[in-house]
Formats: C-alpha cells, sequence, structure tokens
C-alpha cells in the first residue's frame, strides 16, 4: 500500500515538474519607450548626454552602462544619474566626433528584473563600419536558471503548504504523520534550493555573466538589491518554519502556536509578489495584496489535494472519510473563490485595458489558464455534488481518479501562471521606443548663426511636455547663450504665441515645461542671443495629438 501511495505522489510531483518546465525567455518586463537622441536619428551635434525612459523605475548595474564612440571608445563619463524611470548618462565630445555612436545598458526593473538593451544614433553622417557591443552568450543561461529557480520554490509552496493545512485541521488520529510532515520538509526545502537559485541566476543576470563564473563580490552585490532583501526574508522564514514545523504537526500543538505557523506562512508568501510584477503595478499595494491571497489560495487548494489524494482517500475508514470530506470540500470551496476573485482583480491590474486581453502574449496565456480552470471547476463541482449527497466516502476509487484529472489539470494551470509571471504584463507588452517616439519630436534646425536640436516629449494633450533645447556651432561645437526666448501658437486655432518660461541648466542648453490645450500643428519658435548684438531665430511645426 506504501508503495502505491509513493507512485501516485511521484507521478503527481512529475506532472508538476512538467507544468513547471522552464519556458523560453520572456522578454523584459520594464520596457525602453523614450532615448535623446531617438534612437537610430542623424543630428548636428553631439549631446552632453544621453537620456533613456522606461515604463518603471530602474537602477543601473555598475559598470554595465556605457556610450561608445564612432571609434569604438568609451566616451560616458562618471555614472548615470537616475530619477525614477527616466536614466540620464553624462557623456564627453571625443576628438572625432562624427559618425555612430553606440549606448549599451543594463538595469534592473522595479520588478526585480535585469533589462539590458542597446541603441545607437549618429551625429553628422553614419559610420561605415559602426561600433559593435561586446558579445555576450551568458544570458540565455542566468535567464534559465532564475525560471527554473522560481518554478522550484512554487512546487515546493506546494508541497509545504497542503500537508500542513490537513495534519493541523482534519487528520485522523490513528493514521501515521510521518509520511506528510516528511513532504512538508521537501517542500520548505524546495523553497530554500529556489530562493537560493533565484540569488545566483540574479546576480548571473545583473552583471551579464556565466552563473558557473561569478565571483563571491558578484553574489554580495544582490544582497545590496531589493530582490536580495525579499529573497533573504525568505530564507529566514523557511528556517523559522523548520523549527516550528514539528511541534505544529504532531498535533498536540497550542493555538497560539498555530497562529504563529500560519503569520510565518503569509509572511513567506508576501515574498513572492515583493519581487515580482506586483511592486510595479499601477496601484502596488493593492497588487501584493491580491497576489499574495491568490498564491495561498492556489496553494491551498492544489497542496491540501494532493495530500488527500496521495495519503488519506485510500484505506482509510469510510465513517473517518465522511467527515474528513465535507471539511475539505468547506476548505476547496473557499479557496476556489478566492482564488478566481483575486484572478479577476490580477487581470484587470496587469492587462489595463481590454483590448490586451487578445491582442498581447499575457492576455491570451491568461484566456488559456481561465479556460483550463473552467473545466477544472466542473470537475471540482461535480466531486462537491458527491459529498453532498453523501456518497463520496463509500465511493474512494472515483473520488480519487475525479481528484487525480483535477490535479494532472491544475498542474497545467500552475505552469501556464508560472509562464505568466515571465511574460510582460499586458498593460506594458505594446510598449517600445518605436511606438512612443511617434508621441516625441526631435529635429534639427539651422541658422546663419548657430545649429540649434530640440526634442518635446511627450507631445500629446494635456499632458505636461518636456522640452530640452541646444545650441552648437557648425562645427558641432557647443555655443553658449546669453538670451533665450521660446513662444508657442497655433494660428489655426487662433491661440496667439504665448512665452515659454525658460531655464538654462547649461550655457548651450535650454529647458522648459509645456502644456499643449487642444491638438493641432503647433508653432514652436526659438530666439537664441549669443552676443549682445547677434540672435538668429528658428521656427519648428510640432504635431500634438
Amino acid at each position: 500500500m506504501r508503495t502505491r501511495s509513493a507512485v501516485l505522489l511521484g507521478v503527481v510531483v512529475a506532472c508538476l515538474g512538467v507544468g513547471l518546465a522552464p519556458p523560453r525567455p520572456a522578454a523584459a518586463h520594464a520596457a525602453l519607450v523614450a532615448t535623446t537622441p531617438v534612437r537610430d536619428e542623424v543630428i548636428g551635434y553631439t549631446p552632453r548626454e544621453v537620456v533613456v525612459t522606461f515604463t518603471e523605475a530602474v537602477s543601473p548595474v555598475a559598470g554595465r552602462v556605457q556610450v561608445l564612440a564612432p571609434d569604438g571608445r568609451k566616451i560616458n563619463t562618471g555614472e548615470p544619474v537616475v530619477s525614477g524611470a527616466t536614466m540620464r548618462i553624462p557623456v564627453r565630445t571625443p576628438d572625432k566626433p562624427l559618425g555612430t555612436y553606440l549606448v549599451s545598458y543594463r538595469v534592473v526593473s522595479a520588478d526585480s528584473h535585469p533589462i539590458a538593451g542597446s541603441f545607437a544614433y549618429s551625429a553628422g553622417a553614419p559610420s561605415a563600419t559602426p561600433p559593435q557591443p561586446a558579445a555576450d552568450g551568458s544570458e540565455r543561461s542566468a535567464t534559465a536558471l532564475v525560471a527554473a529557480a522560481k518554478y522550484t520554490g512554487y512546487l515546493g509552496l506546494v508541497l509545504a503548504v497542503g500537508p500542513v493545512l490537513l495534519l493541523t485541521t482534519m487528520w485522523p488520529r490513528r493514521r501515521s504523520r510521518r509520511a506528510a510532515t516528511i513532504l512538508a520538509f521537501v517542500g520548505l526545502g524546495l523553497i530554500a534550493a529556489g530562493a537560493a537559485g533565484t540569488w545566483v541566476g540574479q546576480a548571473a543576470e545583473m552583471v551579464g555573466a556565466s552563473p558557473g563564473v561569478l565571483s563571491s563580490a558578484d553574489l554580495r552585490a544582490v544582497a545590496a538589491s531589493d530582490v536580495g532583501v525579499v529573497l533573504g526574508a525568505r530564507l529566514a522564514l523557511v528556517a523559522v518554519a523548520v523549527a516550528v514545523l514539528p511541534a505544529v504537526v504532531r498535533g498536540g500543538a497550542s493555538r497560539w502556536r498555530r497562529l504563529g505557523m500560519a503569520a510565518v506562512g503569509v509572511a513567506a508568501l508576501a515574498t513572492w509578489p515583493l519581487a515580482g510584477h506586483p511592486v510595479a503595478s499601477p496601484v502596488p499595494p493593492v497588487s501584493v495584496a491580491v497576489d499574495v491571497a491568490h498564491v495561498a489560495a492556489m496553494t491551498v487548494w492544489l497542496g491540501g489535494l494532493l495530500t488527500l489524494t496521495v495519503f488519506l482517500l485510500r484505506h482509510t475508514h469510510e465513517r473517518v472519510l465522511a467527515r474528513i470530506l465535507p471539511a475539505w470540500s468547506r476548505w476547496a470551496t473557499l479557496a476556489v473563490c478566492w482564488l478566481v476573485v483575486t484572478g479577476l482583480i490580477q487581470a484587470a491590474i496587469e492587462l489595463g485595458r481590454p483590448a490586451a486581453l487578445l491582442g498581447t502574449t499575457y492576455g491570451r496565456l491568461l484566456c488559456a489558464k481561465a479556460g483550463l480552470l473552467v473545466a477544472v471547476l466542473a470537475v471540482a463541482a461535480w466531486q462537491r455534488q458527491m459529498v453532498r449527497r453523501r456518497v463520496a466516502a463509500s465511493r474512494p476509487r472515483r473520488v480519487t481518479r475525479a481528484a487525480g484529472v483535477e490535479l494532472a489539470a491544475t498542474a497545467v494551470v500552475l505552469g501556464l501562471s508560472a509562464v505568466l509571471v515571465q511574460t510582460p504584463p499586458g498593460r506594458t507588452a505594446d510598449t517600445d521606443a518605436a511606438r512612443v517616439a511617434r508621441n516625441s519630436v526631435a529635429q534639427t534646425l539651422t541658422s546663419d548663426l548657430y545649429t540649434l536640436q530640440f526634442d518635446v516629449y511627450p507631445a500629446r494633450v494635456g499632458t505636461p511636455s518636456t522640452l530640452h533645447a541646444y545650441l552648437y556651432t557648425a562645427q558641432a561645437r557647443a555655443l553658449p547663450a546669453a538670451e533665450w526666448t521660446i513662444t508657442l501658437a497655433l494660428p489655426a486655432a487662433g491661440i496667439e504665441p504665448i512665452t515659454v518660461k525658460v531655464d538654462a541648466p547649461e550655457p548651450n542648453h535650454a529647458s522648459a515645461t509645456l502644456t499643449f490645450p487642444t491638438a493641432g500643428d503647433w508653432a514652436l519658435k526659438f530666439t537664441a542671443r549669443t552676443t549682445d548684438v547677434d540672435q538668429a531665430t528658428v521656427t519648428a511645426t510640432v504635431p500634438v495629438t
């Protein structure tokens, strides 16, 4: 009999493992939305800084942000300055400024995912042989390690929560607790292994190296990051659970000790959303709370069903099962209700708009998960009807087969959930620099006195827009301005010129905040005075939508 239980447990865990197999690495979770200079733009000057804007807050990885001149030499000076989702990279003017420049970066997004990318721009004219980033083949192995480690942690949650729940609430007094207790310890071990693997994978992704060549300094660097703090807390909570678990599952633990174990479990569950998408959502506190409830409901339902199927449905007296099954049915029904409600809230937050449901990979995966879950719930509803009619306890084989179908299907659901956490949310899936560049305007204007380059981002109605303008000589050298005058007008709508308040952070640099009250082709006029007598005016058209 024990052999059959062991075989069934092995089959179920293998099914879960298949559902949790690492998917193909997904795209980044913080998307690039804008660059200054604009990607692939040809400009008439060499900028003093490069600005990169993402969809969420980022932090740069030390030594992994660089700007290469046309001759391949680094020209970034000092460390990049980050303010929320915007990263500014100060650069110097190279000896030979004309040609193509390459900007490469590696940053860590707010949801803990390392992001790497590059783009190019040209001064004067593109180079015949543009600079190339260093080849790096370690990205895939690091990403695969992080993915596998996360799935190991999820599997550990299922194996740890289910046995503890049943052992402390409805376990028959005459049945041995040893096998179920061992399974709970295995689950805790998998959680710890998953956290350790995530730590190593995070270090490899941060420095862009293969996990096998990491130094101790690379591993220590993770401890200073937000995800390192979260993983450290998870490992500490697992250690507490290991110490408390024996007394709790023996059956004689006090109510306060059981409550303490529950508190440790909830705190451990919170470490998953704190190192994922919810912290970067539009409403982080709501997303974190909803995700904790969602993961808790999943582990209670799937873990409890696994424990019940493997250890109790077979060879438990019918009268005992008649008491256990109704109690478990109430637990499962409550868990499923929480799972559905929190899943709907999560979907609304992460999709962001109805079109993302079918128009993005995230939305289509969500539809597949929901469709499979409906089928599982139909089987669960049939089982609940058997329990209500009080015939389930007398037909344990039928209940076992139905539970096996539930477990196999929910293993796939769990696999889809694991893929979802590695997939960019629907609210950001379509965001990229090329699309957002259409909402920005960057032009180079010339006069007999100077060359002026400006950019406005975003060029939208009712949204505060940022204007930056730079003056240069014909030789692409910075030209200080003694005075700036900038006006906005929309002649087609009868809006006369509006003088804009201008700041001058650098001698050749003007900045301002613009607000466009209505759509249209706005006339943007720049007047720059370079000496007491020399000044010139240039005009551009800014399409505002």
